[in-house]
């Protein structure tokens, strides 16, 4: 017999109820190695010692475990016990005691034991951790998913490179972690837009014009302007679609080459983040915010708000009152406006669509831009690093033969996304910009990531993942179904144990990742789960031995870990945009 009981906790500032299986006296029933589940039962049993009298004690909201250093020590440690025996008044090793009685009666507890000042190490039977294989393969896709960004709708803005170019190498690298950012926080939750900022007004543009003109007259290119074969391709393409454009006066012919060739180069940057499996759902247009009085909008807004100020003919925002090293120009005093009032009159517009967070991905060259970001937001009123995150990111450096690759073929000065495409593929590059902190400057060897060995860490993981269908494949073909059975306490040797202990962490990995900003550790996870899968796979078989060997339950239920592990893989691949090969 089992019914539900309900434990309220907060999450983001709002109640929350969960729901979790406890026998009929009252102690949760741990169903496979599922983190939250433990979570709840550890505080289950808090609540009900506070009810019996045996502690005198507030109930924390929220509850810490971790996996131990070594599984000799258990599987899951929590401090709890020393988190709360000062409000309790007693020594931590005593609540620990306390916890430990009723928790070891919890069905799937194998055994607490109280270890140090009072952190309690937690041992799951075998038949409790193995339920977790039966869990993942019916929640497939689903396995994972949290609701630690439900209800919140999030902007994430990234790449937002000029349309005077093909994207670069720190562009392509925002176009992998943007995208896999903003999968993460689908999958805990949240509505999520992909948005392309298009920086269509201002003085590169015409620079753009002036070369392609430049480049079409047969002229050398301007001295602060672009080149590289690109200018001359699309220089070309402006003249095929305008034929008479080189007849017109310098004036009317910069402006043509100006909007057809920011159109045609916009379009092919489209089409590469296409390629690269980036789609983004709004591609805006700063030209826009001058054009439709977003701009003075703003301006209002921040003028009723006390934030702005004339000085020397100029307006100004109080940028100073909330952090920044010093006020800004918003509108010069011939009236022409200065950078920043694009940037106000567009967080204004994200937060008048409905978006209560704003990401903006930038890179390593913008870190004086952070500050008056910050400040802008709390003049709105706003809180800064809550309802506007700016993450910074690191150059990228391509390296083969062990020399660094600094120059592309048809860009001419530096490396570009089609280069890296072309070099080892739309995957390999994903998972590469991927699988590194942001914070870190990377070196991608070209060399490395075309092997297909395990010295390859995206190999290494799809590797795992396409060895988990030929598992199934073979399986099937001597009988072994996962239809025909399953005991999960039958999956008792120590590499199943360890495998079945990292399925178990994928949740926490990814909800980790999300709340860190951090899509890296997705990567480093699946290649620890990949080195455990594979180990398995060497100690523990799925299919007979031999033709007229028996079928036993054994191997049907190591089929279903089989099944568990690639439903992980595939699950944690996908949030980094990266395919599932069942065949390499």
């Amino acid at each position: 017999m089992f019914r539900l009981k309900q434990i309220r906790s907060k999450q983001a500032g709002r109640p929350m109820v969960r729901r979790v299986r406890v026998d009929h006296e009252g102690a949760p029933r741990i169903v496979g190695v599922n983190p939250e589940l433990l979570v709840l039962a550890i505080r289950t049993a808090l609540i009900d010692a506070v009810a019996a009298g045996e502690l005198a004690v507030d109930v924390p909201d929220e509850v810490r475990i971790e996996r131990t250093r070594s599984r000799d020590h258990g599987d899951w440690s929590t401090n709890i016990a020393m988190q709360i025996a000062k409000g309790a008044g007693m020594p931590p090793r005593q609540v620990a005691a306390t916890l430990a009685a009723r928790l070891g009666a919890v069905s799937g507890v194998k055994a607490v034991d109280i270890a140090g000042p009072g952190f309690l190490n937690i041992t799951l039977d075998a038949a409790a951790a193995g339920e977790l294989a039966r869990a993942i393969v019916e929640a497939g896709p689903a396995y994972g998913r949290g609701d630690a960004e439900a209800g919140h709708r999030i902007n994430v803005e990234f790449v937002s490179a000029n349309p005077t170019g093909p994207i670069h190498l720190g562009g392509t690298r925002w176009a992998a972690v943007g995208d896999a950012l903003a999968r993460i926080f689908e999958f805990s939750g949240a509505e999520v837009t992909r948005e392309y900022y298009f920086n269509d007004h201002g003085a590169q543009i015409d620079r753009f014009a002036t070369s392609l003109l430049a480049a079409a007259k047969g002229d050398p290119a301007p001295e602060d302007g672009y080149a590289g074969a690109y200018i001359s391709d699309i220089a070309v393409a402006v003249m095929e679609r305008e034929s008479g454009i080189l007849d017109l006066p310098d004036p009317e012919a910069l402006e043509r080459f100006s909007t057809l060739g920011v159109d045609l180069m916009f379009t092919e940057i489209k089409a590469s983040l296409h390629d690269f499996g980036v789609k983004f759902d709004v591609y805006f247009h700063e030209n826009d915010l001058h054009e439709s009085g977003a701009v003075d909008r703003a301006i209002a807004r921040l003028t009723e708000l006390g934030a702005m100020y004339q000085k020397s003919g100029a307006t100004w925002l109080r940028t100073t009152d909330y952090g920044d090293d010093k006020d800004r120009v918003v509108i010069k005093s011939n009236g022409e406006p200065a950078y920043i009032s694009s940037d106000l009159a567009y967080y204004l517009n994200k937060r008048e669509r409905g978006f209560d967070r704003a990401f903006i991905l930038l890179g390593a060259d913008h870190h004086g831009y952070v500050g008056r970001m910050m400040a802008m937001c709390a003049a709105f009123g706003d809180t800064p690093h809550e309802n506007l995150e700016i993450l910074i990111g690191q150059m990228v450096n391509l390296i083969k033969d062990g020399e660094p690759v600094r120059m592309s073929k048809r860009a001419g000065t530096v490396v570009v996304l089609e280069d890296l495409v072309e070099a080892v593929g739309v995957d390999a590059a994903r998972y590469a910009l991927t699988r590194s902190s942001t914070d870190s400057m990377i070196d991608i060897d070209l060399d490395l990531l075309t092997k297909h060995t395990n010295e390859n860490p995206v190999f290494y993981v799809q590797y795992a993942h396409a060895r988990t269908c030929n598992v199934t494949r073979l399986a099937g073909e001597d009988g072994v179904h996962l239809a025909d059975g399953f005991d999960p306490s039958l999956l008792t040797h120590d590499s199943e144990a360890a495998l079945l202990a990292a399925l178990g962490d994928f949740p926490r990995t990814v909800a980790q990742a999300g709340k860190l900003r951090e899509p890296h550790r997705v990567a480093r996870y699946l290649e620890d789960l990949a080195g455990h899968f594979h180990k398995w796979y060497d100690e523990c078989r799925v299919r007979p031995r031999e033709a007229n060997e028996e079928i036993t339950d054994l191997h049907r239920t190591r089929l279903w870990l089989n099944e568990a592990t690639r439903v992980v893989l595939a699950n944690g691949l996908g949030l980094l945009g990266v395919s599932s090969p069942e065949r390499l």
